[in-house]
């Protein structure tokens, strides 16, 4: 398969080109076409895998089809929800790349910054906008944008954002938004949460998957290490020392143990930096432009990182603490192991994590493979745990209802992606067409 396959316009694939990539990742061979067809779509795919790409070359694609005057204002005619600042502003990027032998606008809102400058880019006209939900709404709440044009809602990382505590913010964004649109759902995790939030929101979606649903990177190699809680630190001292590590993703579970290991880390001599929700933006883009430069060989993270962070090549992942979600055990480690290059994922377990790890292991349907470090054997030992038997119809599996494709998805306030002619015709080759303080409180 090629991106020409897929039906895109040659100003697109000249940009896709440009950025190196030669096939269409399976997600992408699978959601584009269907994207193009206006149909609605509940995508499962893991990060890393090229998603983004998988919404964003089609909206620009039918966002440029047929007369569009220029110099007459543009209203917001699709728009990208995301949980956090960092995978909005890396969608912005991607977007901005793609689009770029066309006639056409992107912008990105998010909080923590001022608004003064998001305020006047929305006001020059905007085709696709990349937000977050607290932002958007306070703009749109002021006056400053309107939702009633929207024709394509995206719903990126729709598990984390409801993680998040956004699903009121959702509904508020859904009952400003037209009834009758085109909507896409991605998503890494199926929970109950998830299945419901598709329901009233798709229209008949045709399901997606890139690969089975809670489900790691096969080139990821993971490991569990069985570790004390007072000698966590050391040990990671020890793995980054004695591995030659050169750039380390590490997680915690809080702001305050982020912040407490970067001291740690750079008193040991590893340069290290914190990036969670307490910090500014502009200290958080700091933070991560030095990570991949590799002026700071550390970047540890809480779980509000866990999306959006677009490092390519990064070879390790450490699960400092383990998280207590565990579907966000998957999302940390998709930070490794991107675009087919392989990963290493460490996870140190202490004895009061076991629960963790075992609803960990439940989940993904595998047990991990494990250790002890010489020297700093635990004295409780947590020993190994094994995933349950798989059950049908459990937490994060399909409905047992049938394939979403099939139906029964619409509600009230549902789109409507049938039969419409929104975008005008698709120009023929070479026709020449006209162009013209929870979570949820820190990414606002």
């Amino acid at each position: 398969m090629t991106f020409e396959s897929l039906g895109l316009s040659k100003p697109i694939l000249k940009a896709i080109a440009e950025k190196g990539y030669t096939e269409p990742s399976p997600i992408q061979g699978k959601a584009i076409p269907v994207v193009l067809e206006e149909k609605d779509v509940l995508a499962s795919a893991q990060t890393g895998t090229g998603k983004t790409a998988g919404f964003v070359l089609p909206i620009i694609e039918m966002l440029t089809w047929g007369d569009r005057s220029k110099g007459k204002k543009r209203p917001i005619r699709a728009l990208v929800l995301t949980p956090t600042r960092e995978l909005a502003a890396q969608i912005y990027d991607n977007a901005r790349e793609y689009s770029k032998y066309v006639d056409f606008r992107t912008a990105v809102i998010f909080g923590g910054v001022k608004q003064r400058p998001q305020e006047a880019t929305l006001r020059q006209g905007v085709d696709l906008l990349i937000a977050t939900p607290g932002r958007l709404l306070d703009l749109e709440s002021q006056g400053i944008l309107s939702l009633r044009n929207v024709e394509i809602l995206v719903l990126d990382e729709a598990d984390r954002m409801l993680d998040m505590g956004f699903k009121r913010d959702i509904d508020k964004i859904m009952a400003l938004l037209p009834k009758q649109r085109q909507s896409l759902l991605f998503s890494a995790t199926f929970s109950k949460e998830i299945k419901k939030l598709a329901h009233s929101t798709l229209n008949h979606p045709v399901l997606v998957e890139a690969t089975p649903e809670n489900t790691t990177v096969e080139k990821i190699n993971q490991r569990v290490y069985y570790v004390d809680k007072g000698d966590k630190p050391t040990v990671l001292v020890k793995l980054i020392k004695e591995g030659d590590w050169r750039q380390i993703l590490v997680f915690t579970r809080t702001k305050h143990g982020a912040n407490k290991l970067t001291k740690k880390l750079i008193s040991s001599g590893i340069s290290a930096s914190a990036i969670h929700g307490n910090k500014t933006q502009n200290n958080r883009i700091k933070a991560l432009k030095d990570f991949k430069s590799g002026d700071v060989k550390v970047l540890v993270a809480t779980d509000i990182a866990a999306r959006g962070l677009d490092i390519p090549l990064l070879p390790h992942v450490v699960n400092f603490e383990l998280p207590n979600i565990p579907e966000d055990y998957v999302h940390r480690i998709g930070r490794t192991g991107r675009a087919g290059a392989k990963g290493e994922a460490i996870s140190l377990v202490e004895h009061e994590e076991k629960d963790y790890l075992r609803n960990i292991q439940n989940l993904i349907e595998e047990t991990l493979d494990s250790d002890v470090i010489e020297g700093f054997e635990p004295k409780v030992t947590s020993g190994p745990t094994k995933p349950k038997p798989k059950q049908q119809g459990g937490r994060g599996g399909r409905p047992r209802g049938g394939n979403p494709k099939s139906g029964n998805s619409k509600a009230s306030g549902g789109s409507n992606s049938g039969n419409r002619k929104k975008y005008g015709r698709k120009p023929k080759p070479g026709g020449g067409g006209n162009r013209n303080r929870s979570p949820k409180q820190n990414e606002r």
